[in-house]
């Protein structure tokens, strides 16, 4: 008994599924090698951080200031606590900025004053930090005749700006226009249907904007170094110089002594996990306050 032939739809279905099943497959291994350039430098990175800077975290590390050159032993404690101060500082001059900036520019920014700002804040975003370092350097450090942590947070709150406001703008052009028109519909005035509809619905993702700028500033090095400059000694006051923890892996990590270079590898693994952690914690609050506020 003779066979039957496929016929030409049967042929040209297979043909169609085996075409198809080579294109998923090519555009799997698309993804995996997109997936493997992204993360491979990142994870590279990190392990080389972390091999090299975990033998010089200890107690000392935390809680004793920096050693004398020829002395083994001391830590960064200081620069720890500066830096912290001057995340806290650039985010109270920042945040608020940066929110407000990128809410009237969603919500009124369609004039040409509104168009102004827009060009402006992306101008700021574009500007090298070292150049907001040397402005802030001429506008305080020159005036008060010499370095401080007032400076250094300055600084550092305004290269928050731009990241804050346009990723707050971004986020809340998403909202959809009928949620402003059922607001403005029920009688709420506008500037509360814009603060406890449109922004506290957004507050997740405007949180987003605001771990992106601190982890962009908490690494920060050049503007410091012409308005914090460095400290060895403990925090004295926003009108003195303040140590930080970028400036002290600098200071380490060209210096001769093999000591001070382990610190350095060590810092640069504490400012890696100051930043991890400080994504974690605030995107766990924000998923707690919001399940709070369904509730």
């Amino acid at each position: 008994m003779r066979r039957t032939q496929p016929s030409a739809l049967s042929q040209l279905v297979e043909i169609t599924y085996k075409r198809r099943r080579l294109v998923t497959r090519a555009m799997m291994i698309v993804l995996i090698a997109a997936f493997l350039v992204a993360t491979v430098p990142l994870f590279s990175v990190f392990f080389h951080v972390v091999r090299q800077g975990l033998p010089a975290l200890n107690m000392d590390f935390f809680t004793h200031l920096p050693a004398p050159v020829g002395e083994a032993g001391g830590g960064l404690a200081n620069a720890l606590l500066g830096t912290i101060i001057l995340v806290v500082l650039a985010s109270v001059i920042g945040i608020p900025w940066g929110v407000v900036i990128g809410i009237f520019l969603s919500e009124y920014g369609k004039s040409r004053f509104a168009a102004l700002v827009r060009f402006s804040v992306d101008m700021l975003a574009s500007i090298p930090s070292i150049v907001i370092g040397l402005f802030v350097y001429a506008l305080v450090v020159i005036p008060m005749k010499r370095f401080s942590g007032l400076a250094g947070g300055l600084a550092l709150g305004i290269l928050m700006v731009p990241t804050i406001a346009r990723t707050t703008e971004e986020i809340l052009k998403l909202i959809p226009v009928h949620i402003r028109e059922a607001g403005l519909g029920l009688g709420v005035p506008r500037w509360k249907m814009i603060l406890f509809i449109i922004v506290r619905g957004s507050m997740g993702a405007i949180a987003t904007g605001v771990i992106l700028s601190v982890a962009r500033v908490a690494g920060e090095t050049a503007p410091l170094l012409f308005t914090a400059l460095s400290s060895r000694f403990w925090f004295g006051g926003l009108d003195q110089p303040i140590a930080s923890l970028p400036v002290q892996i600098f200071n380490y990590a060209i210096s001769p002594f093999e000591e001070w270079q382990s610190q350095a590898w060590g810092g640069a693994l504490v400012l890696i996990l100051f930043v991890f952690v400080t994504n974690i914690i605030t995107r766990l609050a924000l998923r707690r306050a919001h399940g709070s506020g369904q509730s």
